[in-house]
C-alpha cells in the first residue's frame, strides 16, 4: 500500500539477482539473454542498491562479460550501487560476474579466483581403425580441421590454439585489473590460483567478510526489505520438454564444481 500512497514513505528494498551455475550462451546455464529481464527488472525496481548473489565456476568468457557489462551499464545510468555476496564459489567467469560489484563480500569458506583460461578435449586417434570405419573430412582453408579430435596433433594446430587461450587471458586480466583498481596488491593472482575467504581479501580479490541480509541491513537500516530477482528457465522447459538437455546440463556443473572439491 506504501508504494501507492506518495506521502507515504516506504521501506528501502534491496534488490537481489541470484547468479547460481555455470556460464554459457544456452541451456540451464547463466547468460546474457536469460538474465536480461530480471537484471532490467531489478534496476527498475528503484532500490537502495542491487545485491548480486554469486555461486558459479565460470565458464564463457563472453557471456561473462556480457552480464557483467549489463550490470555496469544500468549501475552507471541509474546511479545505484552494486554489492557482490561470493556463497561456494567464484571462480574464473565466476569471479568476473563478482567483480561487476563496487564491493566484494565473501564467507570464510568462499572460493575465488581461478584467473585464467582452460579448453580441453580428447585424443581419438586411431579409434575408427579399430571399428572399421573411416571418417571423410573435406574443408576450404586449411586452418578449419583445426585441433580434429580424430587426427593427430599439430604443433601448429596447438601453437595456434594457445595464442587464443593467451589473447582470453589478457582480455581477462584487463578487465580484473581494471576493475579492482588500487585494490590488488600483487600482480601474480593471474595465474589460475585459487584462494579461500579471507586470504582472498588479503590479495585484494575480495574486500570483507560478510553475508547479504546482514550486510544490507547494517547499511540501509534494520527494516530493509529484500526483492528477488533471477534467470527465468525457457519456457518449454517447465513442461518436462527439455529433461535430457537439463540432466546433461547438470552433469556437466556438477563437474565443473567438482574441480573445487565441491
Amino acid at each position: 500500500m506504501k508504494n501507492w500512497i506518495p506521502f507515504i514513505k516506504s521501506d528501502p528494498h534491496v534488490a537481489v539477482i541470484r547468479l547460481q551455475g555455470t556460464i554459457a550462451s544456452s541451456g540451464r546455464s547463466l547468460n546474457d539473454r536469460g538474465l536480461t529481464d530480471s537484471i532490467e527488472k531489478a534496476f527498475r525496481s528503484k532500490p537502495k542498491a542491487v545485491a548480486l548473489e554469486i555461486s558459479s565456476p565460470g565458464g564463457s568468457p563472453v557471456q561473462s562479460s556480457l552480464i557483467c557489462a549489463r550490470i555496469r551499464r544500468l549501475a552507471d545510468e541509474k546511479d545505484i550501487p552494486v554489492y557482490s555476496f561470493v556463497e561456494d564459489v567464484a571462480a574464473s567467469g565466476g569471479y568476473w560476474l563478482a567483480t561487476a560489484g563496487d564491493e566484494i563480500y565473501v564467507d570464510r569458506g568462499s572460493i575465488v579466483g581461478s584467473i585464467g583460461v582452460i579448453t580441453a578435449g580428447f585424443g581419438l586417434t586411431g579409434t575408427l581403425d579399430k571399428i572399421g570405419a573411416e571418417r571423410r573430412v573435406y574443408t576450404a582453408g586449411k586452418s578449419k580441421s583445426m585441433l580434429d579430435p580424430f587426427q593427430a596433433e599439430k604443433p601448429a594446430d596447438v601453437k595456434r590454439l594457445k595464442g587464443l587461450l593467451d589473447d582470453l587471458h589478457v582480455f581477462f586480466k584487463d578487465h580484473v585489473s581494471t576493475r579492482r583498481a588500487g585494490k590488488i596488491v600483487d600482480q601474480d593472482l593471474f595465474t589460475g590460483d585459487i584462494w579461500v575467504g579471507q586470504k582472498s581479501i588479503d590479495v585484494g580479490l575480495a574486500d570483507h567478510l560478510g553475508h547479504l541480509v546482514p550486510t544490507m541491513k547494517d547499511r540501509f537500516g534494520d527494516k530493509t526489505k529484500f526483492r528477488r530477482f533471477g534467470q527465468k528457465k525457457p519456457f518449454l522447459s517447465r513442461f518436462g520438454a527439455q529433461i535430457i538437455d537439463d540432466a546433461v546440463g547438470g552433469i556437466e556443473e556438477r563437474a565443473s564444481y567438482a574441480r573445487f572439491g565441491l
